[in-house]
Parts: C-alpha cells; sequence; structure tokens
C-alpha cells in the first residue's frame, strides 16, 4: 500500500509538472523541502539542509525522473561552498540512468567549475564547447544559469551572460584515451537526443556545492 501511494504521490506531481511546464510558466521541479520527484544512482548522495540541495560524496548524480524534457529552459541557481569546487547539470541524457558514467558518455555535462580552461569551465558543455565567457562567481556567492534546449541547439548564459552556443555536429576537440578519462574527463563523441533526462552532478567529497532552485519553462511553438 505504501509503495501504491509512493508512486501515486509521484505521477500527480510529475502531472502537475507537465502542465504547468507547459503553459510557458516556470515550473520548480525542487520544492525546497525533500527529493521527491528525484532519484539518486552512483556514489555519494544529495541531501536537502535549510532549504538547498547539497552534494555529498561522489562520483553520482541525482536525476529528475519526471520524464524527458525537451525543446525548453532549465534554471539552476548555485552556489560553490569553498572558492572553487565541481559539479554540473546534465542534459540530453537519453535514458533513465542507472549508474553514474553513462550520462557523462551519452548526454552532455554542463560543467560548473571555475577553472581556467576555456573547454571545462563554468557554462560550457563539457569538453565538446569553448566558453565564450567567464562570468561564474565563486563560493559562497550565488550564479544563476540558464541553459536553453532548442532542438539540436543549446544555449548557456551564466549570470546572464552568453557563454556556450553549441549545435548538435559542429567541430569539436578530439576524445583523449579511454585510460585517461579520469585524468582529462573526455567523454565519448556522437550525437545526443534532442529530448533526454536532466540530472546534477555529484562530483567528489572535496567538492560541495548548493542548489537552491531548479526550474523548467517548455518553449512556445
Amino acid at each position: 500500500m505504501k509503495t501504491w501511494r509512493s508512486s501515486f504521490v509521484l505521477l500527480v506531481i510529475v502531472l502537475a509538472a507537465m502542465a504547468q511546464a507547459q503553459s510557458g510558466d516556470w515550473k520548480e521541479l525542487f520544492n525546497g523541502k525533500d527529493l521527491v520527484g528525484w532519484k539518486h544512482v552512483g556514489p555519494g548522495e544529495m541531501v536537502v539542509q535549510d532549504g538547498l540541495i547539497k552534494t555529498s560524496g561522489g562520483m553520482g548524480l541525482l536525476y529528475w525522473a519526471g520524464g524527458q524534457l525537451g525543446d525548453c529552459t532549465i534554471r539552476v541557481v548555485f552556489k560553490m561552498e569553498h572558492e572553487n569546487d565541481n559539479s554540473g547539470v546534465y542534459i540530453r541524457i537519453p535514458l533513465e540512468p542507472r549508474e553514474a558514467w553513462m550520462p557523462v558518455h551519452y548526454g552532455y555535462e554542463v560543467q560548473i567549475d571555475n577553472k581556467p580552461d576555456d573547454y571545462h569551465s563554468t557554462g560550457v558543455v563539457y569538453s565538446f564547447s569553448k566558453a565564450m565567457a567567464r562570468p561564474g562567481k565563486p563560493g559562497p556567492e550565488w550564479n544563476t544559469m540558464e541553459i536553453t534546449l532548442d532542438g539540436p541547439h543549446t544555449r548557456v548564459t551564466v549570470n546572464g551572460t552568453r557563454v556556450t552556443d553549441f549545435t548538435e555536429g559542429q567541430a569539436v576537440p578530439p576524445n583523449s584515451p579511454e585510460e585517461d578519462l579520469k585524468e582529462h574527463g573526455t567523454p565519448k563523441r556522437g550525437p545526443r537526443p534532442n529530448d533526454g533526462y536532466i540530472g546534477l552532478q555529484i562530483h567528489s567529497d572535496k567538492d560541495v556545492v548548493y542548489f537552491k532552485e531548479v526550474a523548467v519553462k517548455m518553449s512556445k511553438k
């Protein structure tokens, strides 16, 4: 009975989210209280602390289980605990993830990390796109990231400044050897779907990032 009720509650939340998102309004995917509607895979965990999602451990991810998202804008408000910490927002994940590395290789990660590297800094499609600007603020200042999915086109702004304008199929840096993945973090190359799941990355026990808002607004067409 408890399992049935939990599934019913999740279904109601998902349907409400989809209905509001389809109206062109912002729909909050995080309610500020708990992680209803979200699922975790991999090491580490995400916890709700003082109304914020906090990363702990890793590498894993928390993904929105309410279904795939297509043409829309995703708004994420986050801050780093230290001057710089590592995390990311996964997009275009083709299937519900069952382990932490599938989204790396078959989705895209929009990076959260203010390192001095144009292909691995806050707001880029990790290792695929080159930063057009570096507007990310160090911890503990808040940042607002908006990720717009428009068919095969991905645009990202951070604090109102355009960082990424990436289209599926454009030239990207070559992949690193598989054995260098942990050092270079280069995902597999290849196409990603227009529609997919989204998630928040838990990078490591040394990286702590807080999220106070995750919202989506479907595109009107």
